[in-house]
């Protein structure tokens, strides 16, 4: 079994920088495009939570001692944004909050499925040293 836990070649804190780095940008671009004057700051939302992500992922980066401290904290951002994002099916919103929503949510789903891949991972390499 291999040493770190991968996805199509990144390491769970590189994925958590590219997702905090998109929902940042994303935010920044909506909160920028909207009709609204003055602008609303909930458009924002997905930077709010992009921006945790990213500063979560560069600490696991850096310090890979508290490394399982900082991705349990990325799941519960994660957790959150997936919630967040699953309000979408309401409906009656702007394309823009759809698509922040819906951002949100794909985010949230997928590093969360990803956390718990590699929590399982991690897990069983512990295993395999004891029993091996």
């Amino acid at each position: 079994m291999s040493e770190e836990f991968r996805v199509l070649g990144m390491s769970v804190p590189r994925i958590a920088i590219l997702n905090g780095l998109v929902l940042s940008a994303w935010g920044a671009i909506a909160y920028f495009i909207q009709s609204s004057d003055p602008p609303s700051i909930t458009a924002l939302i997905p930077a709010f939570m992009g921006l945790p992500m990213l500063i979560l992922g560069f600490l696991s980066e850096r310090n890979p001692a508290n490394r399982h401290h900082f991705m349990h904290a990325c799941m519960v951002v994660s957790l959150i944004m997936a919630l967040g994002g699953a309000r979408v099916v309401l409906g009656g919103m702007s394309w823009l909050a759809i698509v922040s929503h819906l951002l949100l949510l794909q985010v949230g789903v997928s590093f969360t499925i990803v956390g718990v891949m590699s929590f399982r991972h991690a897990r069983l390499q512990r295993e395999s040293l004891v029993t091996g």
